[in-house]
């Protein structure tokens, strides 16, 4: 199996590591979200929390250890990956321990900081052993089997909050399809990559797009229908939505034909009306994103989704200030599928505003890292993991405000759930290593986009 080499620099000249730039950022994270944590403790008790220190120094740790690992093992890497992952991190450990104060029966920031802890632990851990993302290449079928059976084990286990989508052993949970999502994507850029031109020149064509041969496009298709079917059994149609964005994207960015985009949105609008008609979890959704203030003209008092708009709407511009709020009115959701409307309430609309920043500027990083590779396997790779936050963040938000049904998926670090602050770190774990061969320079004597094989000797 070969591969060409990322784009490089010119001979002689070397791209700067900005190691030191990461660094400075980091500090810069880790100080803002600590400022963060004394605000709720000042504005609730009127004093410094006491285990401020700690926490500061705990973040700190962690971030410290990571930029450890990236500079000694992907010094080339994009210096904005990792400082935007510790900041939203930390502002999440801050927005839960803030709800924290109002459920003293269900305290979820000791465990979130736990699970973190191996989030951070797991990206190192692929920042040090995979020296090369395209060996990911040569597990694509490994992948997809791993990922199906992560899909098919919660069916066996009981629903929660009328999906299931948990395993639960003894105090033990985690939610399986959040790992899965990253071995999907590693499957689709290998498959993709490799038959991109037949999928681009074979085939058909009907009502303007091009259709490939089946013996083609049908292995992944069947892939995909089988996941978002099992998704559907399990009634995790938010996983489902992001699983079919994430194929079209990556189908789109392989072929560049867009009437995949078309054909896509169509697919995606019929299946939610089907879906949204005959599933009552669904239907159920789709009526309360309809007729929002229903609960409060019968008389049964607002909704979850009444008091998240209610949220947003008392943040204002400049929100009411951490700690100040009143979210954890909208229920058990507040830490997870509604934080966002925390941060809302309490950040208001400038603050909202950077955070959606943030996310759009990690998702741009990744795209940016995937453009400068000249393997196809490693810019779908890095699209697709790009892709992830992007349409999670596009579904969580547009539910929480309103604008799309709710889905019940976490925010990207922000939420409590420890499945997904760990996937999360590995996401960004990737894009270091694809941002780091991005940059990497070309080894002397050999020419830009020569063919190196994919061996640890190429780096």
């Amino acid at each position: 199996m070969t591969a060409t080499r990322a784009d490089a620099p010119p001979a002689g000249v070397r791209p700067h590591k900005r190691r030191g730039v990461e660094l400075s950022l980091l500090i810069g994270a880790v100080l803002i979200a600590v400022y963060g944590y004394v605000g709720v403790g000042l504005a609730r008790s009127g004093a410094v929390p006491p285990d401020a220190a700690a926490y500061g120094a705990g973040l700190g740790l962690l971030a410290l250890l990571a930029h450890l690992a990236v500079r000694c093992r992907a010094p080339y890497a994009d210096p904005l990956l990792l400082p935007i992952a510790v900041l939203l991190n930390g502002l999440g450990l801050v927005l839960i321990y803030r709800l924290d104060l109002e459920t003293p029966a269900d305290h979820a920031a000791p465990t979130q900081l736990v699970w973190s802890t191996l989030g951070v632990a797991l990206f190192i851990a692929v920042v040090v052993l995979l020296r090369d993302h395209r060996t990911l290449q040569g597990y694509a079928y490994v992948s997809v089997a791993a990922a199906l059976l992560l899909l098919l084990v919660p069916i066996f286990f009981p629903a929660v909050n009328g999906a299931k989508i948990w395993i639960r052993i003894g105090g033990f949970s985690f939610q399986p399809g959040e790992f899965a999502k990253i071995l999907l994507a590693v499957f689709f850029a290998a498959y993709l990559a490799a038959n991109r031109h037949a999928l681009a020149h074979t085939g058909r064509r009907v009502w303007g797009v091009q259709l490939p041969t089946g013996r083609v496009l049908g292995p992944i298709v069947a892939v995909w229908l089988v996941s978002v079917g099992v998704l559907v059994l399990e009634r995790d149609l938010g996983t489902s939505l992001l699983f079919f964005g994430l194929f079209v994207i990556l189908l789109y960015v392989a072929t560049g034909r867009t009437g995949w985009v078309a054909v896509g949105l169509l697919l995606a609008a019929a299946g939610a009306f089907v879906v949204g008609g005959l599933e009552p979890h669904v239907n159920s959704r789709v009526e309360d994103w309809l007729h929002p203030f229903a609960s409060i003209e019968a008389g049964r008092g607002p909704g979850q989704l009444a008091q998240s708009l209610f949220a947003f709407a008392a943040g204002g511009v400049l929100g009411t200030g951490l700690g100040l709020g009143d979210s954890v009115l909208i229920g058990f959701a507040a830490k997870s599928d509604f934080i966002l409307a925390t941060a809302g309430e309490e950040l208001g609309l400038a603050g909202l505003t950077a955070v959606f920043l943030l996310y759009a500027l990690l998702v741009a990083r990744g795209f940016a890292a995937g453009l400068a590779l000249r393997d196809p396997f490693g810019r779908l790779l890095a699209t697709g993991l790009a892709s992830i936050p992007a349409l999670q963040v596009f579904v969580i938000a547009g539910g929480v405000m309103g604008l799309i049904p709710l889905t019940g998926m976490a925010m990207p670090f922000l939420a409590q759930g420890g499945s997904s602050v760990v996937t999360n770190w590995i996401i960004v774990a990737l894009l270091i290593r694809v941002s780091d061969s991005a940059r990497f320079p070309e080894p002397e004597g050999v020419e830009p986009g020569a063919i190196l094989p994919v061996t640890s000797e190429a780096r």
